[in-house]
This record gives structure tokens, sequence and C-alpha cells, in this order.
């Protein structure tokens, strides 16, 4: 699923360590959605290695984000997690790993 809008801000990281001991790393991520009336800012969460992709996105930024919807249940209530797995800015695609224009079309072979 997808989700597009204006990053409104990065919120701090977080990390800690997990009842299996494991360390874990999180930053989130306040998007202002386009296309909607009501409800527009969305919290998206990025964990680990993906937090990478937040460094070159500047607050401002109309961006396309990837993201992963779950919900848990926990002493009889529901939470829900927005998980980001991918962001670009608005207008860039991806080639592989390597992130290049939509405009950029002067060194294809064809």
């Amino acid at each position: 699923m997808k989700i597009t809008g204006k990053l409104v801000q990065k919120l701090q990281s977080e990390s800690g360590i997990s009842k299996s001991e494991k360390e874990w790393k999180k930053q989130s991520i306040l998007i202002e959605q386009s296309g909607t009336d009501y409800n527009k800012l969305v919290a998206v969460s990025f964990f680990g290695d993906k937090i990478k992709q937040l460094r070159d996105i500047e607050e401002g930024s109309e961006v396309s984000v990837s993201i992963n919807l779950s919900s848990r249940e926990f002493k009889g209530k529901y939470y829900h997690n927005i998980d980001g797995w991918f962001i670009a800015k608005m207008g860039e695609e991806t080639v592989g790993k390597k992130f290049v224009s939509a405009d950029d079309n002067d060194d294809l072979p064809f």
C-alpha cells in the first residue's frame, strides 16, 4: 500500500532491547496526506536499516511512502502499526537500488 503527501516532520529516533534481547531502532515521520479531506496526518515508523532512507529527504518534501498495516491485540484492545519500508521523493523512481529522476531519459538505449 502507498500513501503520498508532504513530509511534515521527522521525529526523534528511538532504540531499545526487546524481550528476546535483540537491539532495535525506530524513527517515525509525519506525513500530511494529499487527496484526503479528513485525518490528513499519518505517523509512519521505519525500523532498522530502513531508517537510512530518511537521511536524504528533507522536511517539506512531497513523498511517496510504501507501507504495511498491521494490528495486534493486547488485553482485549487492538493497536495498529503503520510501518514504512520504502520512501522516495515524488517524481523519482528506482532502478535497482539507485534513485533516478523520472525525467532523466537521456541515456536510455531506445
